[in-house]
């Protein structure tokens, strides 16, 4: 954690350093502090220097420094409010996530590059299911006392590389102490022309679902981790998991082109998803198994509930052509909306008959047993 201890003990007593002094352990000198942990009575007053973010103050100007500008951004980071610009003619769409330790990630499994790229990466694919364009991002964060600096500045790298890479910057948020646990909150506020964002709401009996690029590497990932908890995997070789890319310029085109009627992002499991879409629809689905572009080495059921695919799920009208491939994702046709409620899936075994069953939604609940 990069601790600097010591204790003062009476008076005339000498200093002794639990790490000594210069000692390579991960923490610049900047921003070592003493805090005082208390006393009672015949013992000796208690200090210990702890390697802490950046006062708030200095850590917030880091922050304006490295985080960019994008249209529609009047003012961002220095006051207490920022200004923003909504283009004329469009509708504003504002998304919030989460991103909580040991819930959303774990520090001794991710980078903290990849903490801080898949926290904004979250709230970007919410803007890409409803066919917008992100104009600005708020980020607020509590951070435990002990977190060094270097997690910080590698959270925010993370951030702000994907943030560019999109045209948008971070225009405010809040800073706090966290007792216990790192808690990043992400709001990226979006636009779309009016009446055009895609809802959850619009899919219609019979039109196509079809589904982005591969599903299930994500939680591949993430079991091989559980099966080896000490095993680090290699961020290079599981990029789907560590750095997920949100599919804004799949919608944009869906978007401009009229062709999704109802869209969600893979965030929670296919399974869980296609439910979400068929509810607020209220309509019924049906799926094919073989259908389902499972990333290589992925079973069926970590293709359906894994989540965290980031991918778009989307219906369009029967007989509207789609493009097999978008801004060089392909795209799949997987099933078709149905009028009687439920959503059944069909496998098939090798040798045996098509076979019909009920699609569990099997993707992440919060607060569920």
């Amino acid at each position: 954690m990069g601790i600097w201890a010591g204790v003062v003990a009476g008076r005339g007593a000498k200093r002794r350093p639990v790490v000594q002094h210069g000692q390579n352990i991960g923490c610049s000198r900047s921003w070592v502090t003493r805090r005082r942990v208390g006393s009672f009575a015949g013992c000796p007053r208690l200090y210990i220097r702890l390697a802490l973010p950046l006062r708030e103050k200095s850590l917030i100007g880091r922050i304006r420094r490295i985080s960019g500008t994008s249209r529609g951004i009047d003012l961002g980071i220095g006051d207490d409010a920022a200004i923003l610009r909504v283009p004329p003619g469009h509708e504003m769409l504002v998304t919030t996530d989460f991103s909580l330790e040991g819930i959303h990630f774990r520090r001794d499994w991710h980078p903290a590059e990849s903490v801080g790229h898949r926290c904004l990466a979250r709230g970007l694919s919410d803007i890409a299911a409803m066919g917008g364009e992100p104009m600005a991002v708020f980020l607020s964060l509590a951070l435990p006392a002990k977190l060094p600096q270097k997690w910080v500045d590698g959270f925010l790298r993370g951030l702000t590389a994907l943030a560019r890479k999109h045209g948008v910057a971070l225009a405010g948020g809040d800073t706090a102490a966290s007792p216990e646990g790192i808690f990043a909150d992400i709001i990226v506020i979006g636009s779309a022309p009016v009446g055009t964002a895609v809802r959850r709401s619009a899919a219609k009996p019979g039109d196509s679902i079809y589904v982005t690029g591969e599903l299930g590497a994500s939680a591949k990932a993430l079991a091989t981790m559980y099966e080896s908890p000490k095993k680090k995997l290699s961020p290079k070789k599981h990029p789907r998991h560590f750095f997920p890319e949100p599919r804004l310029a799949v919608a944009r085109y869906l978007r401009e082109h009229e062709i999704a009627t109802a869209m969600i992002d893979l965030s929670d499991g296919l399974s869980t998803d296609l439910h979400h879409i068929c509810d607020e629809s209220k309509v019924g689905a049906s799926i094919s198994a073989a259908l389902i572009p499972c990333a290589e080495g992925v079973t069926l059921k970590q293709a359906l509930d894994g989540g965290e695919d980031y991918e778009l799920l989307f219906t369009a009208e029967a007989g509207r052509k789609v493009p097999r491939k978008i801004a060089g994702v392909a795209v799949r046709r997987i099933g078709e909306i149905q009028r009687t409620r439920g959503i059944s899936i069909w496998s098939q075994s090798e040798g045996a008959k098509e076979k019909r069953s009920a699609l569990i939604p099997g993707g992440w609940e919060h607060f569920s047993e």
